[in-house]
């Protein structure tokens, strides 16, 4: 029961006044963190209410708080013998549920606000799926585009000599994230093998001849899939079997949403890159766009040459303020490129087309505007705490069959997948319910995983 003496504009003050002390007492670059954490507690003002643990536990301020911070110097020699430096971090955020888990990103914007803010997300994403992981995020302001492999080799070998003395199988898994991909995450798990002299499963995304798990690489797409499902199961809409699907991206994440899409008799027709989208009311043809994107990384202008049939809408007549693939009439909608693709006006204008689902498959790529536009008008809306959690569920896996020196089938990773997103699913539609936001998968999400780390947090003391 709620506490009929407080409004939710009350928690949600009282909430704003935690967030608050805490920008006070930290350093300001942590913007960014700081915006997020707001935007998740909002969402928890119901569970606030309900229960009067959380405040007197000051849970709020504890879950803001990575348990460490780690950070270090990586010096490495280029291919000129010249001497580089570059900062490594690991932001071991929350174990309370189980190990930490968590990607780590090699990229020039890295620093330590974007890793607390992607560590504090990952919490209540592992949280989500139930399995027993804590959350943590990691990298380096390290770019391997345009370095040699020899290079990305010996910068990845120096960041493992620092990175060892912090993770374990029971302590700290890593995992690939943006610029780490299995050629880096090979370098890594060489690395730390020769280091220790064990053949512990102390990263996930390996490849196959390292411990890593069939189905991975389709991991993250199909479970964005087969949330959606689920979700317009539980709100009484119609499958998506037959539907016209529209997905942004080229990557691995919109490639294989869009594999799964054409498995289950949807009709995926558009697909975008940094330099426009292409729309083949046919469907698109998926077996070109894997060779074109994964083994001659080509641009989408080469579909049209194949498939003249098809439109090729370039970068610069996109609708002004929007993006050209949220324009086009569909069914359904699956974000899957980068942040904050999808805007107000794209929002507005898929509204008016009649889309009936968005399912988030990159992180955050609907702005908050987008995101508003969509609950007030009630559409199914699959958030990517929840809908892109597929990928770390099947890392939790890996972490499985290392544990046990097994290998699983694709059909049975597959399996236990679907029944992962579909428990995700059931479990937020139910706690949205309760709580009084019923049909809101944002704050289902944020109060299922919130919960789920707070009550642990709660039984085991301080």
């Amino acid at each position: 029961m709620l506490n009929e003496n407080i409004t939710i504009e009350d928690a949600h003050k009282k909430i704003k006044e935690e967030v608050h002390k805490l920008v006070e007492s930290h350093r300001i670059e942590h913007d960014v963190f700081y915006q997020a954490l707001e935007e998740v507690l909002f969402s928890i003002a119901p569970l606030y209410l309900a229960d009067e643990r959380y405040a007197k536990h000051n849970i709020i301020r504890r879950l803001a708080n990575p348990d460490r911070i780690i950070k270090f110097k990586v010096e490495w020699m280029n291919d000129k013998n010249e001497i580089r430096v570059n900062t490594g971090y690991r932001i071991q955020f929350n174990n309370s549920l189980g190990p930490y888990k968590g990607g780590l990103r090699f990229h020039p914007s890295v620093n330590e606000g974007v890793l607390k803010f992607l560590g504090f997300e990952q919490i209540l994403k592992n949280a989500l799926t139930g399995l027993p992981i804590g959350g943590a995020k990691g990298g380096s302001d390290f770019d391997p585009k345009g370095k040699s492999d020899f290079e990305v080799m010996k910068f990845c070998t120096a960041f493992m000599r620092e990175l060892h003395k912090y993770i374990g199988p029971r302590m700290d898994v890593p995992a690939g994230d943006i610029g780490v991909g299995s050629r880096e995450i090979s370098y890594l798990f060489g690395e730390y093998k020769k280091i220790t002299s064990t053949f512990d499963g102390i990263l996930t995304g390996k490849p196959l001849f390292s411990g890593g798990s069939l189905a991975r690489t389709e991991a993250t797409g199909y479970g964005v899939v087969y949330f959606t499902e689920a979700m317009l199961e539980t709100e009484n809409k119609e499958s998506l079997e037959g539907k016209i699907c529209n997905v942004s991206g080229a990557g691995n994440v919109a490639l294989h949403t869009i594999e799964k899409l054409l498995q289950i008799g949807a009709i995926p027709v558009t697909c975008t890159d940094s330099k426009g989208t292409i729309y083949d009311a046919r469907g698109v043809d998926l077996e070109f766009l894997k060779d074109l994107k994964f083994n001659r990384r080509g641009s989408l202008e080469e579909y049209v040459v194949k498939h003249p049939e098809a439109i090729y809408i370039p970068v610069s007549e996109y609708p002004e303020g929007g993006h050209a693939v949220w324009h086009i009439e569909c069914y359904a909608a699956f974000p899957c490129s980068t942040q904050n693709e999808l805007t107000k006006i794209d929002a507005d204008t898929l509204l008016a087309n009649g889309c009936v689902s968005v399912t988030e498959g990159a992180n955050m790529p609907s702005t908050p505007e987008a995101m508003a536009t969509f609950l007030e008008n009630k559409i199914c809306f699959g958030p990517a705490k929840a809908a892109n959690a597929g990928g770390v569920a099947v890392s939790s896996f890996e972490m499985s069959q290392n544990a046990s020196m097994i290998k699983w089938s694709f059909e049975e990773v597959d399996a236990r997948l679907k029944t992962t997103m579909q428990n995700i699913c059931k479990d937020i539609a139910t706690t949205a319910k309760e709580y009084g936001v019923e049909g809101n998968y944002v704050d289902g999400a944020n109060i299922t995983g919130f919960k789920k780390v707070a009550d642990v947090m709660i039984a085991e003391g301080i």
